[in-house]
Formats: structure tokens, C-alpha cells, sequence
């Protein structure tokens, strides 16, 4: 019994042990208040929504990833939509791509961005010609490498933008290929879609992903679209849901028929220039979404750095390892059962070690990256 009931003396053992206690009860709030809000999601039939969509493609260089993809975009089953694409300042095939295509399907749309060297590559620019030139209130974002998992996605993306919903956050998983670089960006993909999946279902949205969301132009013009941050390369997909989204107005969408896949980048050195773009917006954030955003992962590294500690005291070992045990299971269930909402079933064994690799892995990447807002389209 003297194990489980260790003598609290204020000494040192007994400070570490409240601080892991502290932390581990911080961890366990987090898997409870916002994770579990994605393992335990229903997905519930909506409404079908009849109204027009304007589906919004910023593209350059793409010539490739239209032709094989776009057709699936342009065959969509819904009664009325157009698809734009703005073929911004590409020097390859694209124009002619897009011509071909637009005898085949009428809805087509394209709005050609001439070469110009004053202009920026960032998607800023062709995604408000493409709301301002769109024909529908209700818009549907996506890229011009991804492909929708079925005929249903635009459909079924549309229904919950309806009623006080203005915006709806969906899912772009990536192709799955062999070796360990792909498994950790679909592992990152996967991560980072539950938690602004669970921090939008708590009512704290902050971000989507470019590939794959929804929002009405109102929307767009009440926060004046991009104007805040326009300067920065990145931030359509997060800085914008920051200003303009909130508990009221945003819906998420988790059906693997509104799944948007896309390839994975095959390089580390395409991986590092990604999160660096990425990471260019992250000092924008507001701060109470970096402290709820890092709150996660600093009581991890907490957990971890006074639980081996304890490890070594006689006095405490027995009782912290109770408690770290019924940590981990919670974690490994709540996150697994969000996982496997997210169909990434193949990760879930492996859970608790990818937890604790990824909590080291995304602070020594950020601080080793170039932040500076100086990367390419």
C-alpha cells in the first residue's frame, strides 16, 4: 500500500511529482475537451443542398495534374455548379490543357493570369480573381493536384454550408506510397486534421487546408478577404479561417466520400520547404490559439521528462506509473478511434510512440527551418 501512497513531503521528488501530475491531468483535459470530439463524431446526413457552387482552382504549372484530375472536378453530381480555374503565370501546357478541357465541359471556367514580374506566385491573387469572377455565393476551394474520393464530394460539401453555417473545414488525406518519408507526411496530414477538426468542434476554429473547404463569398467580403495578411505567401487556409470563422458559423465534414487525396511530396527537401511555408504564419496566430496549440505538445514533453525521473524514486515510482499506464491507454483509445475516423487505421498500433516522436519532431523542425516568407509557389 506504501507504493500507492507515497509520504508528500515538500521536498524535490515531491515537486516533480506535482508537476507530472499536473501535466498529466493538463494531457488528459486536452484528449477529452478536444480530441474526443473526433473519435466520437457522427456523421449526420444533411440536408441536400440545391443551390449553385462555384468551385475555385488556383493553378500554375499544372498542366499535368488538370489533365488527370479536373475531369473527376467537372463530373461532379450536383444539380448546378461551375468549376474556375485561374491559370496563374504558368509556362507550360496548362493554357492549352484548359482550352481542350472547356470544349468538353461548358461549366468550365478559366481566367488566364499573364506572366508578370511584379506579381507574387503565392495562391492569394488567383483565389480572389477566382471569388470575385465566381457566379455562386456558395464556394468550394480545392487544388489542382487532388482528386475527390467520389462523384459525392461536391454534393456533399455543399449540404452543410447551409443555415448559420458559412464555412465547412474538409479532409485532404494523402496517397499512400512505400517507405518511411511518406508514413510520417501522412502521419503529419492525419494529426493535423484532427486537431482543427477537434478545435473547430469545441468551437476554436484556426485553420483548414487549401485543398479542400468551403465558404460563402459574404464571408470572404465581410473580412475583406485576404487583405489582413496578403503580404504573406501563405495563411488562405489559416489565417483567413481565424479572422472569419468561428463556434457559430463552422461546420466540419467527416465522409470518405468528401475526401480530397493528393500526392505527398517524395523529397525531405520538398518536406522541409513545405513546413517552413507552413510555419511563415504561425507568428500571426493569435495568442490564445498558440497557447491552446501548445499546450498539447509541452505537457507531453513535460509528462515524458518527469515521469522518467520519477522512475528513479522509490517513493513516487509506483503511483507515477499508474498514472502515466492510464494516460496512455486513454490517449491510445480516444486518438485511435480519431485515426480510424480518418481512415488512417495503419497508424493506430504505433500511436503512442509516434506521440512521443512527434512531440519532439515538430519543435526541432520549426526551429531549424527557414521561416522567412521568401518561398516559391
Amino acid at each position: 500500500m506504501h507504493y500507492f501512497t507515497p509520504t508528500f513531503d515538500w521536498n524535490i521528488p515531491t515537486l516533480i511529482f506535482l508537476i507530472f501530475a499536473g501535466a498529466a491531468f493538463a494531457q488528459l483535459l486536452m484528449i477529452l475537451l478536444f480530441f474526443s470530439r473526433v473519435a466520437f463524431y457522427k456523421s449526420k446526413p444533411a440536408t441536400p443542398n440545391t443551390e449553385g457552387v462555384s468551385v475555385i482552382i488556383a493553378a500554375r504549372n499544372d498542366a499535368d495534374n488538370l489533365f488527370e484530375n479536373l475531369p473527376f472536378i467537372l463530373e461532379q453530381n450536383h444539380p448546378e455548379f461551375e468549376v474556375i480555374v485561374v491559370n496563374h503565370q504558368s509556362q507550360d501546357d496548362t493554357f492549352y490543357i484548359l482550352n481542350a478541357l472547356q470544349r468538353q465541359y461548358p461549366h468550365l471556367r478559366v481566367i488566364n493570369v499573364e506572366k508578370n514580374q511584379h506579381l507574387k506566385y503565392g495562391k492569394k491573387l488567383p483565389l480572389t480573381l477566382g471569388i470575385k469572377g465566381a457566379k455562386y455565393e456558395q464556394l468550394i476551394f480545392t487544388d489542382a493536384d487532388c482528386r475527390p474520393a467520389s462523384q459525392n464530394w461536391l454534393s456533399k460539401m455543399s449540404a452543410y454550408m447551409q443555415g448559420d453555417k458559412e464555412i465547412v473545414l474538409g479532409y485532404g488525406p494523402l496517397k499512400e506510397r512505400k517507405g518511411f518519408l511518406n508514413a510520417l507526411i501522412r502521419f503529419d496530414t492525419t494529426w493535423i486534421a484532427m486537431n482543427y477538426f477537434a478545435f473547430a468542434k469545441a468551437g476554436v476554429p484556426y485553420m483548414g487546408v487549401g485543398r479542400n473547404m468551403a465558404y460563402k463569398k459574404a464571408t470572404f467580403d465581410r473580412v475583406s478577404g485576404f487583405k489582413s495578411h496578403y503580404a504573406l505567401s501563405s495563411g488562405d487556409d489559416d489565417l483567413f479561417i481565424q479572422e472569419a470563422a468561428n463556434r457559430k458559423n463552422t461546420a466540419i465534414v467527416i465522409d470518405p466520400e468528401t475526401f480530397m487525396e493528393s500526392p505527398a511530396t517524395s523529397s525531405w527537401e520538398g518536406l522541409v520547404r513545405q513546413k517552413s511555408r507552413h510555419f511563415t504564419t504561425s507568428p500571426h496566430y493569435k495568442v490564445i490559439k498558440k497557447l491552446l496549440l501548445g499546450i498539447y505538445p509541452l505537457t507531453l514533453l513535460i509528462v515524458l521528462g518527469t515521469f522518467v525521473t520519477l522512475m528513479f524514486d522509490g517513493d513516487f515510482r509506483w503511483l507515477s506509473l499508474a498514472i502515466f499506464t492510464f494516460l496512455l491507454m486513454i490517449k491510445w483509445i480516444i486518438m485511435g478511434m480519431a485515426f480510424a475516423k480518418l481512415k488512417a487505421t495503419k497508424f493506430i498500433k504505433w500511436l503512442p510512440l509516434l506521440d512521443i516522436f512527434y512531440a519532439f519532431w515538430t519543435p526541432a523542425l520549426y526551429y531549424s527551418v527557414d521561416k522567412s516568407d521568401n518561398n516559391k509557389w
